[in-house]
């Protein structure tokens, strides 16, 4: 894989390494190792690059939901799997390796970030490592008070410095906050990370997944293309001055305007209903 043309067809699509499912406009990623607490492989990461990628042109698909199955969201990445390896490639001195590892896995949250559906993370249990990451680089986190998020890199000798973590948290829950967690490691409960606002919600474990979902789908019923518009603003002002900023989405709300639902939006008001988006 990477096709960066190719369609999913998300009614029959079968990954090998998570399960998929799609209800209406909806599509459900679950992580899939209950027993290792869903930890990541080469081949998950390389498949949820791949299936973000791709997602760009799946026009059935309107919003994703993320989480992990048993319980658990994400223990972060194999350490019989990846970990030991790494570690086989750095005692033979392979750095070209190393670097290739570290650049895929970066991929996964570039995809992530580049596709342009609301990704909401459903958070339960152990969300660690990569499996923070994840949870990091989707737009929108439902979490439960018995969750522990930790960015636990440092505990094994690497740097907090992980696929764009030092970019992305620090914007998400403030610089100082950020460095905490970098440099410990340590973890967060669900009270702290909905107070840190890396949690947009709590919700019972019971129910996270279900509100995930609900949350998803009137995402979904709402003007979608100005949603993927809302997507790339934030995405792509990090790196803008408040004045190019103000341009960009100048211009991003005059192509919002282009759409038929701008006009359904307008007529429903004049009618006293409720508008029926079709995003386009």
């Amino acid at each position: 894989m990477p096709m960066t043309h190719d369609r999913i067809d998300a009614a029959s699509f079968e990954p090998k390494h998570f399960r998929w499912s799609l209800d209406g406009k909806v599509a459900t990623i679950t992580l899939n190792r209950p027993e290792r607490k869903n930890p990541l492989t080469f081949e998950s990461y390389a498949e949820l690059r791949d299936t973000f990628r791709r997602l760009t042109y799946a026009d059935a698909v309107k919003t994703v939901v993320v989480t992990g199955a048993g319980g658990n969201f994400c223990s972060g990445g194999d350490v019989h799997e990846i970990i030991g390896p790494l570690v086989r490639l750095q005692e033979a001195g392979d750095m070209q390796g190393l670097l290739d590892f570290c650049r895929m896995t970066g991929d996964l949250v570039k995809a992530m970030r580049a596709c342009p559906q609301p990704i909401v993370a459903a958070i339960d249990g152990i969300c660690a490592g990569a499996g923070a990451i994840i949870a990091m680089a989707s737009d929108l986190r439902l979490g439960t008070p018995a969750s522990k998020v930790a960015f636990l890199f440092t505990r094994v000798g690497l740097a907090g410095a992980d696929m764009g973590a030092c970019n992305i948290l620090p914007r998400i829950i403030g610089a100082g906050r950020a460095a905490d967690l970098l440099y410990t490691g340590r973890a967060m409960d669900g009270a702290e990370a909905e107070r840190f606002g890396f949690y947009n919600r709590l919700c019972e474990p019971s129910a996270v997944l279900e509100e995930a979902q609900k949350l998803a789908a009137s995402l979904a019923a709402g003007p979608t293309f100005a949603h993927a518009m809302t997507k790339r603003c934030i995405h792509q002002e990090w790196s803008m001055q408040v004045d190019d900023a103000i341009e960009a989405e100048a211009q991003a709300q005059a192509i919002c305007m282009q759409t038929r639902d701008y006009g359904r939006a307008y007529r429903a008001f004049v009618d006293k209903q409720r508008p029926v988006f079709e995003g386009n």
